[in-house]
């Protein structure tokens, strides 16, 4: 559909152009120029809706001369993403020797060198020629990146986000061709977004692919180990075990963090008062500690299973296997400490509802004391307002009556105010005894 209708546009454009120069009118370059004008606005708009593939789809369809126009209408900044849709000869009838270009921070390939881990940076297609690696890394990389990368290594790519929606059984499995597939939550903690973020895992021929949409703490933090530490990594397998370990450290670190911010919750509940603003910002901050110890225990809970795949594949070490074990038993660790973080909130969240129940037993109580305050005096209003307090008060100056009137109410209402108190106060000292 899209090619028809880039097809039609530029049969249009030659056919009034081909009108425009066939007849003698006055002031014909500007006409001209006004036609071409709006049939190339009306072109900016569809290729500006149209993603990548598509394009690349209709650039190898059209006439030579038809893309080369079609070529010219693509922004600057989807040249890029374009190239990698088209194949090498049409890509060289447009651009000439340029080829598409990786980002720099997206893709990079690992080789071991001497124990240790050398970063490759994939920016071309040409870098990927004679390398041999242990490990390549594909951050946010594009559907085209992904399928050139499979290609040249001789397996298929998927995108991390779109493989969520497997059944869990479906997320660890082998290939008949022996690869294995695994698709694990890594956490990312950052203050009010915590979320998991999907990573995708291969390990095809003794190389280690990982593919994630957004970066995250626990590979860097694996790079700069492996790159710094010789003899800390010696196959692909144990790239991937040394991540599933540094993901539970990170966890940990995060459940060190709540239990730090639960502490200073609990000294804020167990203070002598909250106000009902301070009671809210309390609510809010062990709300989002809930959440983030919840995925916790769910992002261990997947590495776990992971790892016990793993082992069930028995493709490692006896050393790695070891590992592995060392892994598990600082999972069972952490689980206990999410369960007590779990009664922990619980215990915070009901005292703070409870002072906010008190908060408002407090109000409830003082109206209650009002009302008794100036229930006689509301007696004694009525009786002033009835004709028989005229009778009563015949002789006297009508002023000095009521302030006499007004006097006795207050007497009245601040001696059952003070008898109150004195009240209130007595009970207060029997529930001390």
């Amino acid at each position: 559909m899209s090619l028809e209708r880039v097809s039609e546009m530029l049969r249009k454009q030659r056919m009034v152009e081909d009108m425009i120069h066939g007849q003698s009118m006055p002031r014909q370059d500007i006409v001209e120029t006004l036609v071409q004008r709006q049939h190339l606005v009306e072109l900016d708009k569809l290729v500006a809706q149209l993603p990548a593939d598509e394009i690349g789809g209709i650039l190898e369809a059209l006439p030579l001369a038809d893309a080369k126009l079609l070529w010219e209408k693509i922004p600057s900044g989807r040249e890029n993403e374009v190239l990698w849709e088209v194949s090498d000869d049409r890509r060289e009838q447009l651009v000439g020797s340029r080829e598409p270009a990786f980002d720099e921070t997206q893709i990079n390939a690992f080789e071991l060198v001497d124990g240790r881990l050398r970063q490759i940076p994939i920016e071309s297609r040409k870098d990927l020629e004679g390398v041999k690696p242990i490990w390549i890394d594909l951050l946010a990389a594009t559907k085209a990146e992904r399928t050139y990368v499979g290609a040249h290594f001789g397996l298929a790519l998927p995108d991390p986000g779109a493989v969520t929606d497997l059944e869990v059984s479906s997320r660890y499995h082998i290939e008949e061709t022996g690869d294995i597939h695994l698709l694990s939550n890594f956490l990312l903690d950052r203050v009010g977004n915590s979320r998991s973020v999907p990573v995708a895992f291969i390990v095809h021929q003794g190389i280690l692919f990982s593919l994630r949409n957004e970066e995250l703490p626990v590979f860097r933090l694996q790079r700069r180990r492996a790159r710094t530490q010789a003899g800390y990594v010696a196959d692909c397998t144990d790239v991937l075990l040394d991540l599933y370990g540094a993901d539970v450290e990170y966890s940990a670190d995060s459940l060190e963090d709540i239990y730090a911010t639960l502490g200073k919750v609990g000294r804020q509940v167990l203070s002598e008062t909250i106000s009902d603003t301070e009671a809210a910002a309390i609510l809010g901050d062990i709300a989002e500690q809930e959440d983030l110890n919840g995925r916790i225990r769910g992002n261990i809970l997947d590495t776990q299973r992971a790892i016990n795949f793993m082992m069930r594949s028995k493709i490692w070490s006896p050393a790695q296997f070891d590992d592995a074990k060392q892994i598990l038993r600082n999972i069972e660790s952490l689980n206990s400490h999410t369960s007590f973080l779990f009664d922990k909130i619980n215990f915070l969240m009901d005292a703070t509802i409870g002072f906010i129940n008190i908060n408002q037993n407090r109000r409830i109580n003082h109206l209650t004391v009002f009302g008794v305050v100036f229930m006689p005096v509301n007696i004694l209003a009525g009786i002033g307002g009835m004709s028989e307090f005229s009778m009563m008060t015949q002789g006297i100056p009508w002023p000095v009556a009521y302030a006499l009137f007004l006097l006795a109410a207050g007497l009245i209402g601040g001696a059952t105010y003070v008898a109150l108190k004195h009240l209130e106060k007595k009970q207060v000292t029997a529930r001390k005894i």
